[in-house]
C-alpha cells in the first residue's frame, strides 16, 4: 500500500492536534485517539504535576499493561477452548 493509499485522520489527543496515518479507517483512528486522551485525562486527575511527556509514557504504560493481560486471557481462554474440544472428541 502506497503513502497516497492510507488514510489521513486528524485527532486531538491531550488538547494537542496529531496527524495519523495509516491503514485503519478514519472512524477507528478517532475511537484509539479518544481512548488515549480519556485515559490520560485520568491519569492526569491523579498525578496533576505529571508534565506531558512523563503523562504519555505512563499511559503508555498503563495501556501495554493492560494489552499484555488481555493477551494472557485470551491464550489461557484458546487453551480452555483447545481442552474442551479435546474432551468432547474423546467421549
Amino acid at each position: 500500500m502506497s503513502q497516497s493509499d492510507k488514510t489521513r485522520t486528524t485527532v486531538e489527543i491531550h488538547n494537542r492536534s496529531y496527524t495519523i496515518v495509516g491503514d485503519e479507517p478514519a472512524h477507528h483512528v478517532r475511537m484509539v485517539a479518544s481512548l488515549v486522551d480519556q485515559q490520560m485525562r485520568e491519569i492526569q486527575e491523579t498525578n496533576r504535576s505529571l508534565d506531558t511527556t512523563r503523562l504519555a509514557v505512563l499511559t503508555a504504560v498503563n495501556t501495554m499493561n493492560d494489552y499484555l493481560k488481555l493477551k494472557e486471557e485470551y491464550t489461557e481462554l484458546l487453551g480452555s477452548i483447545k481442552q474442551k474440544k479435546e474432551q468432547d472428541n474423546n467421549d
